[in-house]
């Protein structure tokens, strides 16, 4: 029996799991989002949060579901949610959060959960809220609903590229498109054609608001180099700060040097790191 002070949360705690949220806009960007869309029933959406509560006050949440998202974990916290879920078989596809949150939370459960496919513990976390001095990219636009099938081999070419399997393997890509059309209906994907060809794309894969999450961003091989993603990515930040959220964030791995030059080109600034950890 678990003796720590943990519980799922529901709609009564919704002013406790916003305070948490709010107090961290970029950590817990993913889970802000599904909150304000589906409240705290977990039957109306695709996952559970649980609470940290010792001398019964919320310090801590922790989002399971398709995807693993602690948030405000202190050291006691972590440790009390890998109690929890060790109890628990694997749902999700990814751990991701703080570093140093998401680091001591898989040193707990790997034990019980067998290895990962990938880890990667250092993915700075960067934010913007201005204008990029740099100029825009007047070519990068948001994608039509009528130019999805361009936009979806770059998406999987991208996907693949960055997360080392396929979106394509398990049920053929039609979970993948249904959520790349949803990314254009919703007016969230950009990219700068050349003809019928996608050459960079960007979407925001995350809205709340107190930011928008950036991910999916991606030059075609034969046009990197040219140094185009500078203005290409200074055009989607312009536009999601006018249209979207006070600020922008995004992730990027530490190693992709080339990346994080465009970030801080576009004026982005540290705001911590994450870490992933991909099944």
């Amino acid at each position: 029996m678990l003796t720590v002070p943990i519980r799922q949360l529901g709609e009564p705690e919704r002013a406790a799991v916003e305070r948490i949220l709010d107090a961290d806009p970029y950590a817990g960007a993913q889970i802000a989002e599904r909150v304000a869309a589906h409240g705290l029933n977990w039957w109306r959406s695709d996952g559970r949060v649980y609470g940290y509560e010792p001398a019964r006050r919320i310090e801590s949440i922790i989002w399971s579901g398709a995807h693993l998202v602690p948030v405000g974990a202190t050291p006691p916290a972590v440790a009390a949610f890998a109690d929890l879920l060790s109890n628990e078989p694997r749902i999700c596809s990814s751990i991701i959060g703080r570093a140093e949150a998401v680091l001591d939370l898989w040193d707990r459960l790997g034990v019980h959960w067998g290895r990962a496919r990938d880890v990667r513990p250092n993915q700075p976390l960067l934010v913007t809220d201005r204008t990029p001095a740099v100029a825009a990219d007047p070519g990068v636009r948001l994608v039509r609903p009528g130019e999805v099938d361009q936009l979806f081999p770059a998406a999987v070419a991208m996907y693949t590229e960055e997360v080392g399997v396929s979106p394509l393997q398990d049920d053929g890509g039609r979970g993948y498109r249904r959520r790349v059309a949803e990314l254009v209906k919703g007016k969230r994907a950009y990219a700068r054609f050349d003809g019928e060809q996608v050459i960079f794309k960007a979407e925001l894969a995350i809205i709340t608001r107190r930011t928008t999450q950036v991910q999916g961003v991606w030059v075609h091989p034969d046009y990197r180099g040219r140094g185009i993603a500078t203005a290409a990515m200074a055009a989607v930040v312009e536009n999601a700060l006018r249209r979207v959220a006070p600020t922008v964030s995004l992730y990027v791995n530490d190693y992709n040097t080339a990346a994080r030059r465009v970030y801080q080109r576009c004026g982005f600034v540290s705001a911590g790191a994450f870490a992933t950890v991909l099944f």
